[in-house]
């Protein structure tokens, strides 16, 4: 099945180039305030120029990453609708876009403003949606625009209910809307949300194929909250409730419009081989547009998603592994005992929700020497805004005050909303990386 993909409007994309960069930018030094995206650009500041605390983004590992996902998703006939919410960043839903995505995933009204004031043409909303206002918003936008797809969520009768009520009385006060798309939503017991029996699912689908503000779309799912590990238990649960997606489709399919091809769409990136294999007789035989929703894979990470991913560090599945394009860099500031230091970075500033960051490296001391492997030192906690490294207070200090750090780090759905502008690094491997891009993030 073909999977066209949707379009941004590039040049809205191009205008970031033109913001100037102030104070409001902390990644951004003040000998560069004044100046436009792309006058920094083009000055080509290297990372030795930029403050600490700094998170980053390497381009070659991005890159690759994008590739690497969009491949894997060809390969086996599925569509690719990358969760926006993890970066929030329009620059980077377009490489995206442009590698082949069919769609843009968001999670609330927020978030699909910011991918429609881009021109995004095709956006996934990993939610029910029962604010009448919101309701009326998209209802609106969706008529005004033939070329605009939007899909919503519904887990309940109920919830077909109140939007059928608020489209029909929009509707009543403005003339003729076109009609809403809603994928029924599965879930499973300990999940999050979702029908927890096929019986209600059926009644779901059944209640939105029966109003006509509302089209019935197709079947969705997540299955990350029902499993944490990669072991063969957690994976046959994982297993167990992709069948559940397939066996839903099966029961509502012709429940569709004529014409509408139906979306059957899980995946996040901790178990999207597992969704891709359980979906696979959908694809050869050739019933749905399957749809995977991973967001995180963009920059992966040095965390959670390392351990976990299927192109991780244990890959479960066939392809050039994933790299973490994620790092924050930082300065030790105290040492205020043995086996203890103190750095200018914390909560505000660098993802933990996920497990802390860990220490990596040192830049070099002496300029123009390569950075330094740190080892047997460990971040144990952040406050606000400071970071506490310990290792053993027997052995030497693996650092002192000023040496500055770089930092792997856990889980960038909690790292990019930190940041309005993040520096991209042409290499972060790189003995001085250059600033090669700066990403603008919408929270």
């Amino acid at each position: 099945m073909d999977h066209p993909a949707a379009h941004i409007d590039a040049a809205a994309v191009a205008t970031l180039r033109e913001e100037r960069v102030d104070w409001r930018h902390k990644a951004i030094p003040p000998s560069l305030w004044g100046n436009t995206v792309a006058e920094v650009l083009e000055a080509a500041p290297p990372l030795s120029e930029l403050p600490t605390p700094v998170l980053s983004l390497s381009r070659v590992a991005m890159t690759h990453n994008r590739d690497v996902l969009a491949a894997w998703c060809a390969e086996r006939g599925i569509a690719l609708a990358p969760h926006g919410k993890t970066t929030m960043a329009p620059q980077l839903w377009a490489e995206q876009l442009a590698a082949g995505a069919w769609a843009i995933t968001v999670a609330n009204l927020p978030q699909l403003a910011v991918a429609r004031a881009f021109g995004v043409s095709r956006v996934i909303v990993a939610n029910a949606i029962l604010s009448p206002l919101t309701l009326r918003w998209i209802s609106d936008r969706i008529t005004e625009d033939a070329g605009l797809e939007v899909m919503v969520w519904a887990d309940s009768p109920r919830t077909v209910a109140l939007m059928h009520a608020a489209l029909a009385a929009h509707t009543a006060e403005v003339g003729p809307r076109r009609p809403l798309a809603v994928l029924v939503e599965r879930g499973a017991a300990g999940g999050r949300t979702g029908a927890r029996d096929e019986p209600t699912a059926v009644a779901v689908a059944e209640a939105v194929a029966a109003s006509p503000h509302l089209e019935l779309a197709g079947v969705t799912g997540y299955e990350g909250a029902l499993a944490h590990t990669t072991d063969e238990a957690a994976l046959q649960v994982v297993h167990t409730y992709v069948d559940s997606l397939v066996s839903l489709h099966r029961r509502i399919s012709g429940l569709l419009p004529a014409g509408r091809t139906p979306v059957v769409s899980a995946g996040g990136s901790a178990y999207f081989e597992q969704v891709a294999d359980g979906l696979a007789p959908l694809v050869a035989g050739d019933e749905a547009r399957v749809v995977l929703r991973s967001g995180a894979y963009i920059t992966h990470d040095d965390g959670f998603y390392r351990g976990i991913s299927p192109l991780g560090s244990a890959p479960r599945t066939t392809g050039p592994g994933l790299r973490s394009a994620l790092h924050g860099w930082v300065r030790v500031s105290s040492q205020p005992e043995p086996g203890l230091a103190l750095f200018d970075a914390g909560k505000r500033d660098l993802p933990f929700d996920e497990g802390l960051p860990e220490v990596q490296l040192a830049r070099a001391r002496t300029p123009g020497a390569p950075p330094v492997p740190i080892t047997g030192a460990t971040v144990t906690a952040l406050n606000d805004q400071h970071g506490f490294l310990r290792w053993d207070p027997a052995t030497e200090a693996p650092v002192v005050i000023g040496d500055e750090l770089r930092l792997g780090l856990s889980h960038p759905c909690t790292a990019f909303d930190k940041w309005s502008l993040i520096p991209v690094l042409d290499d972060a491997d790189a003995d001085d990386p250059v600033v090669v891009d700066l990403v603008r993030t919408w929270f």
